[in-house]
Formats: C-alpha cells, sequence, structure tokens
C-alpha cells in the first residue's frame, strides 16, 4: 500500500507573499521511494494523497517585531501612535532592537500615514522614487506575479466553518500541497495535514501527517531608495500610469548581480536567517524588487539556467519583459547537473525596444584561440588551466521605439548595444580578469566599428575600483607600472601598450561626483570613494565589502540624467550584512536614467 514516509518543510517560518511547498517522501507498493505527488487522477493501488492547510487562530493576540519579523514584540514605540504611523512599524522585540534602529526609524514620525499593502502593513516606499513626489514602489499580489492566489481548490479565503479546539480556532485555508500565506494569516500558526486516502470509500487509510509551522510574518521591507538628478537641470519627463519615466529620449538601466542559489551556501553566509536564505523566499523577494524599479532594460547576474527558463523569464514576461539569456560554458563549474549553471540574463521592456541582434561572448573559447597563436605546445596545458573559467558575456544591439533626433533628422533609427558580463571572481588571478575585461572591449570596438551606436557595459566586474580592468574600462588605457601587470605568468598582457581601447566609457555612478543638490556633503562622501569617485561599495558581507558592479556607458552619445542613490550602513542596519531578509542578494542593484544624445547630420 501507499504510506507516506516523511513529511518536513525546508524552513518552518512562513512569509507573506512565498510559496511553502512540503516535502513528501512516500513509499509505492513496491517498496521503491518517491517524492512524486499522487493526486486523485492519478492513484496508485487505489489509493491517493489528500492535502489540507489550517490557519490557527489563537484568543491571544500577538505582535510582531518590525525589525526582525520572526520575532515576537515586546514594545511599541509611542512616537509612532502620536505621528500615526502605521501600527506594524510600532513594534520592537527589545530595547537594543528600538535602538538600533532608532536613526531610520525617527525618519518614519514625519511621514504621513498611507494607505494598506499586500502585507497587511500600509503602503511604504519600497524601492526608492524618482523624485520628491513620484514613487518606483512595486505592488505585487501575493506571489509578486499579478495573478490572484487560490491555494488549490480553496479560495484564498476560507468559507468552511471554523473549527473550535478550546483557546484556539482552524480555518481550512487550502487544498493543495502548496499554499501561499496571506495578509490573514500574519501572526497565526499555519497546520499542513497530508494522508493516504482510499479511492472509493475517499476514506483516510492509515496515520495522517501532521506540520505545524511558526508564526507567519509580513515581508521585510528594505529601507527606501531614491532616484537623485545629476543633470543639474529638471529633464526627468513625467511617471506615467506605471510610475515609469515618460520621455522621448530617456530610458532605465538595472545591473544586479542576484547571487544564484548554487552559490548561496549557508557556510558562506552563515549570518543570513534560514528562512530568509531559501530560494523560495529569495526569488520572490527579488522579483519583487526587480519590477518594483520598472527598469527599461535589466542586466542580471548569477541566474541559473533553471531559475531563467522556469521563474524569471515568465515572470517578469508578465511584466512586458522580453528575454535573452547565455549560461556560462561548464568546463569547471560543471556539478553534475547543467541546471545549476547560472549566466547572465538581459531583459528589455517590449513596448520601448526591439531586438536587432545578439552576440554570445565565450571567454573559455577566446583562451583556446590565444594559447593556439601565442603559447607554445609544452605549456599550453598549464596555459588553459590558467585562463579556462567559464565566464561569459552577452551582448544585444536593441532598436528604440522612442526618437530624440528632433525634426532634421527624421526617421532615424536610434540603436543601443548592451553588454552584460560576469567576470571571473578569483582574487588572485588579477591577469585573467583583465584579459577578460579586454577581450570583450576589443568585440565591443568591432562593433562601434560598424555601427554608430551607443554602448551601455554594466555586470559584475569582480574588480574594485583603481584595479587595471577597472582603469581599462574608465581611462581607456592601464599604466604600465600598475602593480596588478605583475601578475602575468602566461606573458599574455604583455606588451603593455597593447591594453587599449577607443570607447569612450564613463562610469554612470561617477557622475554623483558632480551633483551639486540632492545628497548632503555629509551623506556624500558616506557613499562616495573620493579618490575615484566610484561607490564605497555594491558587495557588503562579513568578510568583503567593496564596489564590483558598474555601469559604464559612451559619454559621446549618452548622458546620466538621474541614479538610483547608494546603500549605506543606515541603509543595511549596522548589525547585518548581505544577504539579508530585506535583500536577498550579497549585491546591490545598481540603477541609472539615460538619454540619447541627438546625433548630427552627415
Amino acid at each position: 500500500m501507499l504510506n507516506v514516509l516523511r513529511v518536513h518543510l525546508p524552513s518552518d517560518i512562513p512569509i507573506v507573499g512565498c510559496e511553502l511547498t512540503p516535502y513528501v517522501l512516500l513509499r509505492r507498493p513496491d517498496n521503491t521511494a518517491t517524492t512524486e505527488d499522487v493526486p486523485e487522477s492519478a492513484p496508485i493501488d487505489r489509493h491517493f494523497l489528500r492535502y489540507n492547510w489550517y490557519r490557527i487562530q489563537s484568543d491571544k493576540k500577538v505582535a510582531i517585531c518590525s525589525v526582525h519579523p520572526s520575532e515576537q514584540a515586546t514594545l511599541q514605540c509611542l512616537g509612532c501612535i502620536k505621528a500615526k504611523v502605521p501600527v506594524a512599524k510600532s513594534y520592537h522585540c527589545s530595547p537594543k532592537c528600538f535602538s538600533d534602529a532608532w536613526q531610520y526609524h525617527r525618519t518614519l514620525h514625519d511621514r504621513p500615514a498611507s494607505a494598506a499593502n499586500d502585507n497587511g502593513n500600509e503602503e511604504e516606499e519600497m524601492f526608492g522614487r524618482f523624485n520628491s513626489g513620484s514613487s518606483i514602489s512595486s505592488s505585487l499580489s501575493g506571489s509578486a506575479s499579478g495573478t490572484s492566489l487560490t491555494n488549490g481548490s480553496t479560495a484564498l479565503y476560507p468559507s468552511a466553518v471554523p473549527q473550535k479546539n478550546g483557546s484556539e480556532t482552524w480555518f481550512e485555508i487550502g487544498h493543495s500541497k502548496t499554499y501561499t500565506p496571506s495578509a490573514d494569516d500574519i501572526g497565526h500558526v499555519l497546520k499542513f495535514e497530508c494522508v493516504v486516502v482510499d479511492v472509493e470509500t475517499k476514506l483516510p487509510v492509515g496515520y495522517v501527517n501532521t506540520i505545524l509551522t511558526s508564526r507567519v510574518i509580513p515581508a521585510p521591507s528594505p529601507s527606501p531608495r531614491h532616484l537623485i538628478p545629476v543633470s543639474g537641470v529638471d529633464v526627468l519627463g513625467h511617471l506615467d500610469s506605471d510610475g515609469r519615466i515618460s520621455s522621448s529620449g530617456t530610458f532605465t538601466v538595472l545591473s544586479y548581480n542576484i547571487l544564484s542559489d548554487a552559490y548561496a551556501i549557508s557556510e558562506a553566509y552563515s549570518y543570513c536567517p534560514s528562512w530568509a536564505f531559501s530560494w523560495p523566499y529569495r526569488r520572490q523577494n527579488l522579483l519583487r524588487e526587480i519590477v518594483g524599479y520598472r527598469a527599461d532594460i535589466i542586466c542580471l547576474q548569477e541566474v541559473q539556467s533553471d531559475h531563467f527558463d522556469e521563474f524569471f523569464s515568465p515572470e517578469l514576461e508578465k511584466h512586458g519583459y522580453q528575454a535573452l539569456y547565455k549560461r556560462k560554458t561548464n568546463e569547471v563549474v560543471y556539478t553534475g547537473n547543467p541546471h545549476t549553471i547560472d549566466g547572465c540574463a538581459t531583459f528589455f521592456r517590449g513596448e520601448r525596444f526591439t531586438h536587432v541582434k545578439k552576440y554570445e561572448v565565450e571567454f573559455n573559447k577566446a583562451a583556446q584561440s590565444l594559447t593556439e597563436a601565442l603559447v607554445p605546445s609544452s605549456q599550453k596545458k598549464t596555459a588553459l588551466n590558467r585562463l579556462v573559467k567559464d565566464n561569459v558575456a552577452l551582448i544585444v544591439v536593441l532598436e528604440a521605439k522612442f526618437s530624440n533626433q528632433g525634426p532634421d533628422n527624421p526617421g532615424k533609427r536610434q540603436l543601443l548595444c548592451v553588454a552584460n558580463t560576469h567576470v571571473n571572481v578569483h582574487h588572485e588571478l588579477k591577469d585573467v580578469k583583465l584579459w577578460q575585461v579586454h577581450t570583450l572591449l576589443k568585440g565591443l570596438e568591432k562593433i562601434a566599428a560598424s555601427a554608430d551606436i551607443p554602448m551601455l557595459v554594466c555586470g559584475d566586474f569582480n574588480s574594485v575600483p583603481g584595479s587595471a580592468p577597472h582603469a581599462l574600462l574608465a581611462m581607456g588605457k592601464v599604466d604600465p607600472l600598475h602593480p596588478d601587470l605583475v601578475v602575468d605568468p602566461l606573458g599574455i598582457l604583455r606588451p603593455h601598450n597593447k591594453l587599449t581601447h577607443q570607447l569612450p566609457l564613463v562610469s554612470a555612478y561617477s557622475s554623483f561626483a558632480r551633483i551639486g543638490v540632492g545628497l548632503g556633503p555629509e551623506q556624500h562622501r558616506r557613499r562616495m570613494d573620493p579618490t575615484t569617485n566610484e561607490p564605497l561599495f555594491t558587495n557588503c558581507t562579513r568578510d568583503f565589502i567593496g564596489t564590483l558592479d558598474y555601469i559604464f556607458y559612451t559619454a559621446d552619445s549618452l548622458t546620466v540624467e538621474s541614479l538610483l542613490e547608494l546603500l549605506d550602513e543606515d541603509n543595511l542596519r549596522k548589525d547585518t550584512a548581505l544577504p539579508s531578509p530585506e535583500w536577498s542578494s550579497d549585491h546591490i542593484a545598481l540603477f541609472a536614467e539615460f538619454r540619447c544624445k541627438p546625433r548630427p547630420r552627415r
């Protein structure tokens, strides 16, 4: 007979909007084990599995800490009550929690109360503002997919008669294996039941397997990030009904290393709570953040191929994006499961751009060509072992559906070339990093030579400001005396005068250096490196804090209009690092608005 051997949840802390999928191990009549579902429509040996979800509501009211949502609140801020701040934001689990959060929390007292959002709390700025009066914030339902939640054949809100058990009331809330907690579940324990049922009698057979979860918590919201104008004049256009910038010659770009689930191991990020580290939670939190920015072009790194196919591509398609993907080659990173290999994904809004051409850069192939041409046969194996690291770049040529050419140039196509890459991570392989960046830039030079086209170079370059790869990108050359050039065992960087390119690239975030208004001087100094004019960090863990991610652009054809403000220690809260419950990657997203410069008539 069919038997249930084991039932458990990957995380016992349920979060609003994040799907709960129990692990159910079965023994078939032939004694083989399986985790496949056995629905009534496809029974095994005249038996199937029946699932039920219940919400347990106690007569005792429980408040949840606004900073640590897995903790019960022990105190409430009276200032929030006086200022009419949403009540959910006023709770804290300890005096230390309240003290540590005070610098950010005090700003809530100056904000007006606003309408309720899908977490059951009042609406807040989630991912920043375009300007002082317009929000980028996302408003996604439940699973962040824009679809209604049904949780099997039972409606999201219970229609069954509740059962009373002492001081507890059980509401039946779902009949499918999976369940997505709603705002009504916040603060309540959920119960999952799984039992084998006879097809003919429809009666349970054997033991009812039961799991009780912790109390449901709202999805944590990160500190708001604002879009800061850097052009010196008000050329932002206006916001359309979706909250995005609507201007004939401007477009927005997001670059974000989302941290592949294959690399998200607890040993590396032991400080992140297990419930916030699980992929079911992280994918929903990342999607909510990404969609909330409403960028016209999205460049993501560390996107697993299965996550691209099964989640990001279909979910972002619902929001009007078309997708292109390049998976890493797998000579080095192959784990036995090709679906866990990550790569670069580029999305663009179909109403703003059309796809013209795609180029795929495999640095492994470039390494093969290099060793064939320059390395003696006796050293080829050693050279390939050093150079073959599976990194790739995805280059996409788009045509804008808007124009900034004016009446003197009617009908002129506005093309845009977007490169998305993830450069080798190993700190000791400085020569490989520089060679990969140089190889990418030489490929982009060929594209630039064939067409008059603005360019964006986005990604995780695993290179700090002032390093040789950064110098090559930002300055067009590398000083022959640069210390990074000392590491060159294969001689692939010589002669040093070949380490150049002719693209007029500028780092978008260096534009913060010319801000005259917006960020105050003290805030500005905290967030920018005064030597390189780059952010102090885009990657923040307990072991490393520094800048690795950039958006470069060709300054002769594009100009930066505004940038999403950088995070600082106040945003991250001093007692944490990334990833965290609020931010689901160890990197932060970079976001810039660009304007195409009018081209002269020829």
